[in-house]
């Protein structure tokens, strides 16, 4: 088990590098398609797009993405620079050097800051870091040129020769004896983008076209399987089939048929059988494309087709005969096979215990909500849909939803990403359960819904019923209000505001309101240092001459209940080229700070407000300011912190 997950983890990595670029890829193929000599439009000044996309943009993007997942932007940066030697120490596409030098060049950088985290003094922190990116990158480039780049070159020779020799000893359709179970185990996008891409795009910089392409990208053997079940299936499989094999062929999300097979796995043989028989059909015709199909979609597969009447009759042929060939096959299995009607429930049991992990396909079954005690269903404005790859799954799931809140009359938007896109200031994520401690991670301060199923519109009729419902009740004169402005008097309290103070510069104000929150019980000591950091990622200075210092994510650990300290500075003080009058020092846990920030910014909104505040007498007249307001306003999406 332990080996499988961690295969499993290694292809994800590896796909997670090309998956956010297949549309720069998919670029490249285009041009190539188009603007080649034997291209659609020949042009000889745009086909010279062709070669320095695919040797310098493709692996600068592929190593970019690499050291972007080790470390964020920094690490995407130092993982570029890096790769930038390897390109220029070799004569080929260096996608599998990219691969290495950019995770790489990532997790140099992490050490580093890690090293000298709180060792820096104020006002070299920029220089620091700078310098530190370029010094680390420039060497790791040097170390790629000289040395990791031909050792990859020779392995890259190595695995294209041994491309070669599957294909002219006619025995690369035994590579659907691999490729189609493991397509089961969500080994999919690791093999068709961390291992078939790279290699294509080498054979389509030497040959015009890769039939590697197609290998994993092929909707044929999947299609077959679900025709069967339309025609001979039982129950909910049949009933479910027929909008499955739209799902799966046309929108190429393959995940959707995989619960057919664990249904009856004797429908893997039907599946490799398919496989097989596209493959050999492929290299008898001599078939291939220019770019990654991706999804695998058969509209996806036309279009990166290279411009000739006997590609096109190859390529469609190949997906013919893979689902002729699993069509039969499956009708033998289900018409042979025990009567009883599995569901889906069982299939996804079965796909759990086969990988140690649920299904991503999209026949989501059953929901739970995982609610936080601070869920505020009033201030939600959008709804995130997140899963591995933020494409597939998660967009039906989207799709979904949305039509279910524009029937509603909602405002509420709905997007989906992948997990390691999730923003800060995500309000609702919704993800399978396996993924749903990755994506508190990643928004911890968000509502998060955990699901087994994305198609199952059981839980989102209960997040729209709490949406529906947040409107709240009228309360009567006596009691208006009374209980939300007491809660949000403990959050900013008369001890915490600090009149007429001021601040050679925006460090000395930050490490103030860091030390009321820490002398007030809020955080840690370490806390007023991740303040600065943050502001050095991104000015805390909102407008209206109001900043609001708060710490990284990373530091949101550090705080132990949420605390506002306030600092009136009537001569104002300087951030970022900005005369600030009012600071808000933050310590955000658990959403309960968000009521009291919604009425700091309605109440900032306001120059003239903030001209008043900044010239008043005491902490009470102050507070005041605060006490009539209740709706977030939505131009200060610092606030959602």
């Amino acid at each position: 088990m332990n080996v499988k997950i961690t295969v499993q983890r290694f292809g994800n990595a590896l796909s997670s590098m090309v998956l956010p670029n297949i549309g720069a890829f998919i670029a490249w193929g285009l041009i190539t398609a188009i603007f080649i000599p034997s291209g659609w439009f020949p042009n000889k000044a745009l086909a010279q797009l062709v070669d320095p996309t695919v040797k310098y943009l493709l692996p600068l993007l592929i190593g970019y993405s690499g050291g972007k997942l080790v470390h964020g932007h920094r690490g995407g940066v130092v993982g570029a620079v890096a790769t930038m030697g390897m390109i220029v120490g070799t004569d080929i596409p260096m996608f599998l050097g990219a691969m290495i030098m950019g995770p790489l060049g990532g997790f140099v950088i992490k050490k580093f800051d890690v090293l000298l985290q709180g060792r820096i003094r104020p006002g070299f922190e920029m220089l620091i870091n700078n310098f530190s990116a370029g010094i680390l990158g420039g060497l790791l480039a040097i170390l790629s040129f000289l040395g990791v780049g031909p050792l990859v070159d020779q392995l890259s020779n190595l695995l294209a020769a041994a491309v070669e020799w599957l294909v002219h000893t006619n025995v690369l359709p035994l590579a659907s004896l691999f490729i189609e179970p493991a397509k089961v185990l969500f080994l999919n996008n690791a093999i068709n983008h961390g291992v078939l891409t790279p290699l294509g795009v080498e054979q389509v910089r030497e040959y015009g076209k890769s039939m590697l392409f197609l290998l994993e990208a092929n909707p044929g053997p999947g299609l077959g399987i679900l025709l069967a079940y339309c025609l001979f299936g039982k129950g909910t499989a049949k009933r479910s089939a027929p909008g499955a094999a739209i799902i799966h062929f046309f929108g190429g999300i393959h995940e959707i048929y995989f619960p057919y097979i664990l249904m009856k796995p004797m429908l893997f043989i039907a599946a490799i059988l398919g496989g097989a028989g596209g493959v050999l059909t492929l290299v008898t015709l001599h078939g291939g494309l220019l770019a990654p199909a991706s999804p695998g979609s058969i509209i996806s597969i036309l279009a990166v087709t290279p411009h000739s009447l006997g590609n096109y009759i190859a390529n469609i042929a190949d997906v013919l005969v893979s689902i002729a060939i699993s069509f039969a096959v499956s009708v033998v299995v289900l018409k042979t096979g025990k009567n009883e009607a599995e569901n889906f429930e069982q299939a996804t049991e079965k796909m759990e215990k086969m990988k140690g992990k649920k299904s991503r396909a999209a026949v989501l079954l059953s929901s739970e909500l995982q609610e936080k005690t601070q869920f505020r269903p009033d201030l939600v404005k959008k709804v995130v849909f997140a899963c591995d790859a933020g494409m597939g799954s998660s967009a039906m799931g989207a799709s979904l939803l949305r039509k279910m809140i524009k029937k509603e009359g909602l405002a509420t938007e709905v997007v989906n990403t992948a997990i390691r896109s999730l923003s800060e200031d995500a309000q609702v994520v919704i993800t399978q359960k396996e993924l749903t401690e990755r994506a508190r991670q990643k928004a911890p301060d968000a509502y998060h819904v955990s699901v087994d199923h994305f198609l199952d519109a059981g839980p989102y009729e209960q997040l729209i019923a709490k949406l529906k419902n947040a409107v709240k009740p009228e309360m009567g004169p006596e009691e208006s209000g009374t209980a939300e402005i007491k809660e949000d008097r403990e959050l900013l309290a008369e001890k915490h505001i600090f009149l007429n103070q001021s601040f050679a510069n925006k460090e000395e104000a930050i490490r103030f309101a860091g030390k009321v929150l820490y002398e007030s019980g809020y955080v840690t000591a370490g806390y007023t240092d991740a303040m600065l950091k943050r502001d050095q990622i991104s000015t805390t200075y909102i407008g209206n001459g109001v900043a609001i210092p708060h710490g990284t994510e990373e530091a949101k650990k550090q705080i132990k209940r949420s605390g506002i300290s306030m600092i009136q500075v009537p001569d104002g003080v300087d951030f970022d080229g900005n005369t600030v009058y009012l600071i808000f020092g933050i310590a955000g846990k658990d959403g309960e700070h968000l009521n009291m920030l919604s009425r700091i910014a309605l109440a900032c909104s306001d120059q003239e407000t903030v001209e008043k505040m900044a010239k008043a007498k005491s902490a009470e007249e102050l507070l005041a300011y605060f006490e009539h307001t209740s709706e977030t306003d939505e131009r200060y999406p610092e606030f959602a912190y």
